[in-house]
């Protein structure tokens, strides 16, 4: 796995958000992202990032990542562009507190690649957190189903990976996951998020 931020004893309330990379962070490629130059982040996610991470939140990055087990990039390749993308968000103000991957293909059989929970549980575990308060947000239904099995919070971004569906094919996809939300962007869901955040404060006060 690449790098992951040290972290305290204790984290049952650490306010931690799980993103997804490809069509979430960064345009969807096919052939998937291979090197740096390819890394081509999304209007307003890393601005998005900065802010969530400026509101307290921690930013965790879990991703499929096949074409390493297929033979198409190796884990220096991947290293390389999740640190790229590092430096990207620290140029707005924002970071990843880690990048945790799955290398395998689909008939690996392993535990850690979505819809399974694996990765998810790694996270659980290294930070410490309870996964019923985290919120998980990605651009597939498999990302919706790995929330799901882990018992995360739900959230579908429309992005550019599935912007040429319907709405009547979105929601479809949400009524797979029951409470999961929808959102065009990260930077909407992002504005979700800190709103929610506000109303509870203001509710505390």
């Amino acid at each position: 796995m690449p790098s992951r931020a040290d972290s305290p004893t204790h984290h049952q309330h650490l306010k931690l958000v799980i993103l997804g990379r490809d069509g979430t962070l960064n345009r969807y490629r096919d052939d998937h992202v291979k090197s740096p130059d390819e890394l081509d982040p999304l209007p307003g996610a890393l601005e998005a990032v900065a802010r969530l991470n400026q509101a307290g939140w921690h930013t965790v990055l879990a991703t499929n990542q096949p074409g390493i087990g297929r033979g198409l990039l190796d884990m220096q390749a991947v290293n390389a562009v999740h640190k790229r993308l590092n430096q990207l968000l620290q140029a707005k103000g924002g970071r990843l507190d880690a990048a945790f991957f799955c290398p395998h293909t689909p008939e690996d059989g392993c535990s850690c690649r979505k819809p399974l929970p694996g990765l998810l549980e790694e996270i659980s575990q290294r930070f410490d957190v309870s996964l019923e308060a985290v919120h998980m947000v990605g651009a597939s239904l498999r990302d919706l189903q790995t929330a799901q099995a882990a018992g995360c919070v739900p959230h579908l971004v429309r992005g550019d990976r599935l912007a040429a569906l319907t709405e009547a094919q979105l929601q479809e996809m949400l009524a797979q996951v029951p409470g999961a939300r929808l959102h065009d962007d990260l930077a909407a869901f992002a504005e979700d998020l800190l709103a929610a955040d506000a109303d509870e404060e203001a509710r505390e006060c």
